[in-house]
């Protein structure tokens, strides 16, 4: 008697292609060649095509649509479009450079390159030539974009049960971390750092880990602790600083004389110093001598000494930078009645003047060079011979000549 298979086939007697599609889905996402992933899941390499692309009709055959529906492509300019990602294509297979194609689109070579390790894929097993699919690369960036995302701890059972196993034996994430790559090396979806098991435990709504099992950890922490908090941090000097947002007006504009800026200029491996003054309105240079360090209390000295022989009226304020040198900056305002200002951080701009005037003191003191050999003479010297040289701000006059007409109007 003669078996009608195409009933047979209708009554379920072929086995369901579900869990073999879900299976091959899943090794594509992790990376996996389609002829790898198709031989792994026992299929023919056309029919892992026609899940990925569909069919069209063609004849008596219907048009077949891909498994994987492919959601609607983002407008948002940072991402990249499907006619970006099939211009990719064109010029990748013409053999373009990623620059070159980076800048037809107006994109960064960068995010060029990234598109095309992320979803090119290669020909074949163990070899170096690759192919970059326009459509299907547009559909893997769609089906990634949705959030939330479900976590790689919650995704794979078997890891969350590992996890959970060991830290119930109280092994603490990162050990964990380390005997996942020891026990599977060939399985990289078993892999996880400790960042992401505490993630998993800590991180409200993504109940990935059992949330009593943070009391098998050492701290025994029911929530993460932050390291760093701005409220917290230990002041920098005992006395607090003034920033220089509240520097008078009168020194933003360089209208009044007597606001200086200062800094160090450092010698060999930091063991040497020399601390420079520079006035805002003249660009008047002063250099402090500092024989045998550069501590907190040897620049309060030195500068105290060096202020105390200034006439009143260009005794007005000092803004330096948040060196530990300055530490003592009270101590230099009680002496001096100077009151320092200090810049923000990793704000050299706010001290122009003396950042400009520093670089052209290495000139005179090299990078690298021991600066405790020059004498007091020698840094007078040099500070005269910066002083007499034309600035074009000074309208080509010298910082000398602008400071005596200063102090003679003064008088």
């Amino acid at each position: 008697m003669a078996v009608d298979h195409g009933k047979q086939r209708k009554r379920g007697g072929h086995a369901p292609q579900v869990q073999k599609r879900e299976e091959y889905f899943r090794l594509v996402d992790q990376g996996v060649t389609f002829a790898e992933a198709s031989s792994i899941v026992g299929i023919n390499l056309r029919t892992g095509k026609r899940w990925r692309n569909g069919r069209h009709a063609s004849g008596n055959r219907k048009a077949v649509p891909p498994i994987q529906a492919v959601a609607p492509p983002s407008v948002r300019s940072r991402y990249l479009c499907e006619a970006e990602r099939i211009h990719i294509a064109d010029r990748f297979r013409e053999k373009a450079a990623v620059r070159a194609i980076a800048a037809e689109l107006g994109r960064s070579p960068s995010t060029v390159s990234r598109e095309i390790r992320r979803n090119g894929m290669r020909l074949r097993a163990e070899s170096s030539q690759w192919a970059y699919r326009p459509h299907a690369a547009q559909a893997r960036a769609d089906a990634r974009r949705p959030r939330p995302k479900p976590g790689k701890i919650g995704r794979n059972p078997e890891l969350r049960d590992f996890i959970q196993h060991r830290l119930a034996d109280r092994w603490s994430p990162e050990q964990i971390g380390q005997e996942l790559r020891r026990r599977f090396p060939d399985r990289p979806e078993m892999h996880v750092v400790h960042e992401t098991i505490y993630q998993a435990l800590y991180v409200q709504g993504r109940g990935e880990l059992r949330r009593e099992l943070v009391r098998a950890l050492r701290t025994g922490r029911a929530v993460r602790k932050p390291q760093r908090r701005a409220a917290a941090r230990t002041p920098r000097f005992s006395h607090p600083m003034v920033m220089i947002s509240e520097r008078p007006a009168e020194a933003t504009d360089r209208a009044v004389p007597g606001h200086w800026e200062g800094d160090l200029i450092v010698g060999r491996e930091n063991r040497s110093a020399i601390a420079t003054l520079v006035e805002r309105s003249t660009r008047y240079l002063m250099l402090v001598h500092l024989p045998d360090d550069h501590s907190a209390p040897a620049v309060r000295d030195a500068l105290t000494e060096t202020v105390k022989t200034l006439p009143p009226h260009l005794k007005r304020s000092l803004t330096w930078d948040q060196g530990s040198e300055m530490g003592a900056h009270h101590a230099f305002t009680v002496a001096t009645d100077v009151p320092v200002y200090f810049c923000d951080p990793a704000s050299p701009w706010q001290r122009g003047s003396n950042e400009n005037t520093n670089g052209l003191l290495r000139q005179y003191f090299p990078k690298g060079t021991d600066l405790s050999v020059h004498t007091r003479e020698h840094l007078d010297a040099v500070a005269a011979e910066l002083n007499s040289r034309p600035r074009k701000t000074l309208d080509w006059e010298t910082p000398a000549e602008r400071l005596a007409k200063l102090l003679a109007t003064a008088s």
